[in-house]
């Protein structure tokens, strides 16, 4: 699976359209529609719900799409750190919580430290424990605020 295909992938699932789809990433749809093909018999499954002027994901279609966004979350993440001078501090935060006071207190610090650090970008994910727990194990975050009770075993 390269990620070029993954993010073929994405963009029929954001659009509904395979024809669309193609337009947005500049191929035919003839290319796109056999690049699909190829991904759904590289996995064994179906992906797609084929209707005349729609595609719907199936079940393991709306797992992967989920799972991709993760992986291309990840690869952009992997290439900014990389590509960033070492002379300059800077670079990205991804923080996860849910929506309360502790929030505004990281929004202020945040809010301090780019009137310093200009060229830090901050990422706030708003979720649940379960989702901020997933998203920490799986690197898509760097911190995350849990409110009790929360189980913090691994």
């Amino acid at each position: 699976m390269e990620l070029r295909t993954l993010k073929y992938f994405l963009t029929v699932a954001k659009e509904e359209n395979i024809s669309k789809a193609a337009n947005v990433l500049h191929l035919t749809q003839p290319t796109l529609s056999r690049q699909l093909m190829d991904l759904e018999n590289e996995l064994g499954i179906k992906l797609f719900i084929r209707g005349n002027r729609k595609v719907q994901l199936t079940d393991e279609g709306k797992l992967l799409c989920k799972r991709a966004e993760e992986i291309m979350t990840l690869v952009d993440k992997t290439e900014q750190e990389l590509n960033h001078s070492d002379t300059i501090i800077n670079g990205d935060i991804y923080i996860g919580g849910g929506e309360t006071d502790a929030i505004r207190l990281i929004a202020k610090t945040a809010q301090h430290l780019q009137r310093k650090y200009p060229n830090i970008k901050y990422h706030i994910f708003s979720g649940n424990a379960d989702d901020v727990t997933e998203r920490l194990d799986k690197g898509l975050l760097d911190f995350g605020i849990l409110i009790e009770p929360t189980d913090l075993t691994i």
